[in-house]
């Protein structure tokens, strides 16, 4: 009675993942729907991202890393040095507000990022950029 018991709590359990999977939804599509560029001071950057399908607050700063990477380039700096970021989330519209210095030369600190290769990164991920 045991065995049989057991073999029916599997079956039961079988069943309820198999309809738990066909009810998931599907993955997220990101929409990226522009980024606002402002210096603050010399190398400080500020970058208020906007996007939609957003799994959660790490698509929006890799949003923000990536428009900061482009940024950085264009104004022909090879390094990022993260300084903050605020994600908020508006009824499935997300908004980042990051804050980034820009430099020549690898800067002090723990969150840098290599512009080019994170910017070869976005592209590769379909992340756009500044």
């Amino acid at each position: 009675m045991r065995v049989s018991g057991m073999i029916a709590m599997l079956a039961l359990s079988a069943t309820a993942s198999c309809d738990t999977a066909q009810t998931r939804p599907s993955a997220a599509k990101p929409v990226y729907e522009g980024v606002d560029t402002r210096l603050l001071d010399g190398d400080l950057v500020n970058f208020h991202v906007q996007m939609s399908g957003a799994r959660g607050p790490d698509d929006v700063e890799s949003y923000g890393e990536c428009a900061a990477a482009q940024y950085a380039l264009i104004r022909g700096y090879g390094f990022a040095r993260h300084v903050r970021t605020n994600v908020y989330d508006e009824g499935g519209l997300w908004r980042g507000d990051a804050v980034y210095t820009i430099s020549a030369a690898l800067p002090r600190g723990l969150k840098t990022i290599d512009a080019e290769v994170t910017a070869l990164a976005c592209a590769e991920n379909g992340i756009p950029m500044v």
